[in-house]
């Protein structure tokens, strides 16, 4: 069942199209990786998706809503309650501890609650760091509160922007493991990266160049490698 749908999606600035007539289903629970050089569009999508930018030809459907044609105070509705964000560059509130930065998506969401956001930071492996501030913290540790402060208000879909561009192979593979156990749960991933090894890991690559879907790739072993947690395996297929 598809949870989202973009038909014939462009976003046009002057006389640049950032996107240009796409199509995509995504359902739920699906994980879905999206790549493409710079200037390929893959930001613009995310802003779209994310309900931070609206298209200006097409539909989006997210949940059978047609978020392209809401109010921005409806889109912000919509981005609180269904989505949560990822980005490379964290955004932590440096003078918040972690707990406090995670309890910050709440304020938007719900009354803030410190055992719930304890909960959400032991489930990323940081329980022990709760009240150390982001420049007491890795990278590594800095982005797993970042997926900590996205899951806090339950979200249908994660969207995460180069979640793991900053961080070196160890702390990735932690991330990507924590996309397999949320992935598990049924939570619908989205992942926009440069990084062949992590959109390797998803069920399906949509490949972006110039504003156009050119290529789709079907991770065919992915059922087995996510049950294993394998490194990704070379049998693809492209559509």
């Amino acid at each position: 069942m598809s949870l989202l749908e973009l038909k014939n999606v462009s976003k046009i600035y002057g006389s640049l199209k950032a996107l240009d007539d796409v199509s995509l289903n995504v359902d739920t629970g699906e994980w879905v990786a999206i790549m493409g050089p710079s200037g390929s569009g893959k930001s613009t999508m995310m802003n779209i998706i994310g309900c931070m930018d609206k298209s200006s030809l097409g539909e989006v459907l997210l949940d059978d809503v047609d978020i392209s044609k809401v109010s921005s105070k409806k889109l912000t509705e919509i981005r609180r309650d269904k989505i949560g964000l990822i980005f490379q560059q964290f955004h932590l509130v440096n003078y918040l501890t972690a707990v406090e930065n995670v309890m910050l998506a709440q304020y938007y969401h719900s009354m803030p609650d410190e055992k719930e956001a304890l909960e959400a930071l032991e489930r990323v492996g940081l329980a022990d760091r709760a009240k150390h501030l982001p420049s007491q913290l890795s990278g590594g540790e800095q982005q797993r509160v970042c997926i900590a402060r996205a899951l806090i208000n339950h979200p249908e879909i994660i969207l995460a922007d180069e979640p793991t561009g900053n961080l070196d192979e160890a702390n990735e593979n932690i991330v990507i493991e924590l996309f397999r156990q949320l992935h598990n749960e049924g939570t619908t991933l989205i992942v926009v990266t440069h990084d062949p090894e992590v959109a390797e890991v998803a069920q399906r690559t949509i490949v972006l160049d110039h504003g156009k879907l050119v290529k789709e790739i079907i991770n065919e072993n992915f059922e087995a490698q996510n049950s294993s947690a394998a490194k990704p395996a070379e049998n693809k297929k492209e559509k």
